[in-house]
């Protein structure tokens, strides 16, 4: 048998030499690193609230922030209480002109000026308690209709003259002072100015039967607006 040696093999056994390193790649492994750091950090700040709100544990409910209410409890009663006042006023000014359809102009004229008892124990006139609504001129419009019809003709004309303004553009207002100034005050030119006015936004006030039957005007003055119309 030959003696010859084996092969060594304990080199094989250990781990291979580490190399050396290398000036370039280094720098270059470096700049990498270097390089990445930025665009972690983006990443982090890119990612979105909701999503970062998921990773954050949940809050104790002692903790929890309360809803904020814009209106005060003071803006909630004032809004509370005009809304009360707008249908308090409806109501009233629906009532008078029923009872004028119904041709009880007595009674109309109570609802449209008088103190009335409103749904609770509040009490107040539609003209004087609703002053800031524009409800106000509606009911003072059916006030000077059951004057004029009553016979208060005199404070009927100047309710008529005074809303002519307030509510400029409404034509029943215009019509049936134009009406009135005729035939009470005999200044026709003043009434044509008034009836044009009327007409131009309503040519409706041309027509008796639509006075008497659609907007229920009191006797005494369709017959005034027919004095009007035939110039007698």
């Amino acid at each position: 048998m030959c003696a010859c040696k084996a092969p060594a093999i304990s080199h094989l056994l250990l781990p291979p030499p580490l190399p050396y390193p290398n000036p370039k790649t280094q720098n270059l492994q470096s700049s990498i690193c270097r390089a990445q750091l930025p665009n972690r950090r983006l990443f982090l700040f890119s990612v979105p609230l909701s999503a970062g709100v998921l990773l954050l544990p949940s809050l104790n409910s002692s903790y929890a922030v309360t809803s904020y209410d814009p209106v005060s409890p003071a803006e909630r009663d004032a809004s509370n209480e005009l809304s009360q006042r707008v249908s308090e006023a409806v109501e009233l000014l629906e009532k008078g002109r029923e009872l004028q359809a119904q041709g009880d102009f007595n009674r109309a004229l109570q609802y449209f000026s008088q103190k009335m008892i409103l749904m609770c124990t509040r009490f107040g006139p539609v003209v004087s308690s609703y002053k800031e609504l524009a409800l106000t001129d509606y009911a003072r419009v059916g006030r000077a209709l059951a004057l004029y019809e009553i016979g208060d003709r005199e404070q009927a004309i100047t309710e008529m003259e005074d809303v002519s303004i307030s509510l400029k553009g409404y034509p029943e207002v215009h019509a049936a002072l134009a009406a009135a100034l005729y035939a009470d005050k005999h200044a026709p030119l003043l009434a044509e100015n008034q009836f044009a006015i009327a007409t131009l936004l309503d040519p409706h006030y041309t027509d008796l039967s639509y006075v008497r039957e659609s907007k229920h005007w009191p006797p005494s003055l369709i017959i005034s607006l027919q004095h009007f119309f035939t110039l007698s």
